[in-house]
């Protein structure tokens, strides 16, 4: 890889004339591997910063790959001392603090920083009192684009010396975009092309996260399960707005169990979206399942044994036409479900991406009902109906778990804060339920190692940002 750089970076030289260009990259040098961003001028480089505070927290795991550098990093451009920084380093006072010290009047600071909900705040935050502190112009240049769970929002930057925003770019939008920078006086033009609501923000990142991931991996489009629920639909509207209509296919799969009203909705959710659809029953294949283990089940009662069978022909079906047609499968849980193990093991979870990974049940209304302003597609019938699973009769998700408000509320804390469960009963919880839902959290650790990547918007997502053990022994009591 450090080789396909190097040849890389050779012709980005051979095209630089008459302008100057910061490059990131990995840099190899005495045996060591180092964070590295080049200043490129009349086909040279002419110097080379490399990155001294290594992040190794979350999804970051610098440490394990790069050596930290330890010099700051100055050049003349325009008759002005610049210096250069990356990421992290802007995070921490002293990598600034000693460009300033050096006579540096801008600081370049180049980004691949992850979204989250509220990150574009905490960012402009921080780098307005590292600009007013330091007396120093900041330009903020942070990557666009998808990789696995990571969403790279955009959203670059600059600063004056006041700490004031001169030019911000969009999110989630690539662009070539000119800023200018007048040392001498105060900018008064501020250029602010990032006003989107959070939930504008949350479905920009879901659909830049799903189209990255299919058109990077090669996929000729997705399909997806489509059950006449609330996930389902927001799922297929985030895949039509990512990659066209005529890249997705739904499923529906109705079984002994499915009302009349879900194929409906399903149906008319597919056309309003301009989706090709089908529709399998899965009765003959689960009534086969069924008689093939009737002599192993005996005369004992049905289950979630025959709940998950069901699912898991879903499964078959879907993960079929994936093969055959080199389409990925959308899985469609949500975060909420995927906390307390509301889920099927090779059955609802199985696919190759989930976009609602980190999304909580009661943000899926919400980011539906925000697509539906744009344009009503999703039936009033599939954001009003109660959620159900429907794999027995007259099933609610609420006969086994708390409304999805408490249910949230308390997972929020639990997962994303790191609230001890009396602290979060003091919020006015009942006991009993916080630890029940505390210990489904617990024990269904088994099931999210073995779920789909997924895009994660939350400062605490599962996978790389909550590490927990399987086999732990530890039970929370009251």
């Amino acid at each position: 890889f450090n080789e396909s750089v190097n040849t890389a970076l050779e012709k980005i030289k051979t095209a630089t004339k008459d302008i100057h260009v910061l490059l990131g990259y990995p840099l190899r040098k005495g045996g060591k591997l180092y964070n590295a961003c080049s200043l490129i001028y009349e086909k040279e480089v002419k110097k080379t910063y490399c990155k001294q505070h290594l992040p190794n927290y979350g999804v970051f795991d610098e440490k394990r790959y790069f050596t930290p550098g330890n010099e700051t990093c100055l050049f003349e451009i325009n008759g002005v001392t610049a210096a250069l920084s990356i990421c992290e380093d802007l995070w921490v006072p002293k990598p600034t603090s000693d460009a300033a010290a050096s006579n540096a009047k801008i600081l370049f600071n180049i980004n691949a920083s992850p979204y989250n909900v509220n990150k574009k705040f905490e960012r402009e935050k921080l780098i307005s009192k590292r600009a007013s502190e330091f007396d120093m112009h900041i330009v903020y240049v942070n990557l666009v684009g998808g990789q696995d769970e990571l969403i790279f929002d955009g959203n670059s930057m600059v600063f004056n010396k006041y700490g004031d925003i001169i030019f911000q770019a969009p999110e989630f939008k690539e662009g070539l975009y000119e800023a200018h920078i007048n040392i001498k006086e105060i900018e008064i033009k501020k250029e602010n092309n990032s006003g989107l609501i959070k939930e504008e923000s949350i479905y920009n990142a879901l659909v830049l996260g799903v189209r990255d991931y299919v058109r990077k991996n090669n996929f000729r489009g997705v399909v997806i399960g489509l059950s006449g629920g609330i996930d389902s639909a927001l799922t297929l509207c985030i895949a039509v707005d990512a990659l066209g209509a005529e890249n997705v296919e739904a499923l529906i799969m109705p079984s002994r169990y499915t009302a009349k009203m879900s194929i409906d909705d399903a149906c008319a959710l597919a056309k309003k979206l301009k989706v090709a659809y089908e529709i399998i029953s899965i009765e003959p294949p689960f009534s086969a399942f069924l008689q093939t283990l009737k002599p192993i089940f005996k005369k004992l009662p049905m289950d979630t044994a025959e709940e998950n069978i069901q699912a898991r022909t879903r499964g078959i079906l879907l993960m079929a036409l994936s093969n055959k047609y080199n389409k990925l499968v959308l899985t469609t849980g949500n975060k909420s479900e995927m906390s307390v193990g509301y889920a099927t093991l090779y059955g609802d979870m199985a696919g190759g991406y989930s976009p609602l990974k980190d999304i909580w049940k009661t943000l899926v209304y919400q980011l539906a009902k925000w697509r539906n302003k744009k344009q009503e597609v999703i039936p009033e019938n599939i954001i009003n109906r109660p959620p159900t699973a429907e794999l027995r009769e007259n099933q609610l998700d609420q006969d086994s778990l708390p409304d999805y408000e408490i249910l949230d509320s308390i997972l929020e804390q639990y997962i994303e804060l790191d609230k001890h469960p009396e602290e979060i009963i003091k919020h006015g919880f009942d006991s009993e339920t916080v630890y029940n839902i505390i210990n489904l959290v617990d024990k269904n650790e088994y099931k999210r190692r073995q779920a789909a990547p997924g895009i994660k918007i939350t400062k605490k997502a599962f996978g790389r940002d909550r590490r927990y053990p399987i086999s732990s022994g530890y039970i929370e009591k009251k």
